[in-house]
């Protein structure tokens, strides 16, 4: 079985990398002193800081795999390829929301990187599918919870600043 890929921008990719290398250089270290430490406090079947020091760097191991894991899954999303007339993972949208009148502006990015907060939606939401191949002018519906919600793309920019 094959495992999923990982869709990835460009940042996406950085931040993940930088990650990976502030826990394998600066977090490992900081944890083995933290163990360094507590052991030489003596008995350590009742040592709670060596106990919460070794579950941190249980953690740690766990995020490096993960991270690890992810980053050999990835798909990067070639920016250059991103064309400024049809929605695709990396670009940004300006939409309307209809029903409120009210203009909204979401990049559509992976999974991984998808902070709605932030403006940005996974390309797996029903949002981000919805909008992927479109183009300005469309109008598309959208399934809440609430009920369907109605948009109308204004604008699609890519990351090198062209608009549509």
């Amino acid at each position: 079985m094959s495992e999923k890929k990982t869709v990835l921008t460009y940042a996406g990719l950085k931040s993940l990398e930088e990650e990976l290398q502030g826990l394998r250089t600066v977090r490992r270290k900081d944890v083995a002193e933290k163990i360094k430490e507590a052991r030489g406090q003596g008995d350590l079947s009742e040592n709670a800081e060596y106990d919460a020091a070794k579950e941190e760097q249980a953690e740690i191991e766990a995020r490096i795999a993960i991270i690890e894991k992810m980053l050999r899954n990835a798909e990067l999303i070639d920016e250059d390829d991103l064309n400024a007339d049809m929605v695709g993972v990396g670009s940004t949208v300006k939409l309307l929301d209809e029903e409120f009148n009210e203009e909204l502006s979401y990049t559509i990015v992976g999974s991984l990187e998808a902070d709605p907060f932030g403006g940005k939606i996974s390309n797996e939401s029903p949002l981000g599918q919805a909008l992927l191949q479109k183009h300005a002018g469309d109008e598309i519906v959208v399934e809440a919870p609430d009920g369907m919600i109605h948009y109308k793309i204004l604008a699609i920019q890519i990351p090198d600043g062209q608009r549509v």
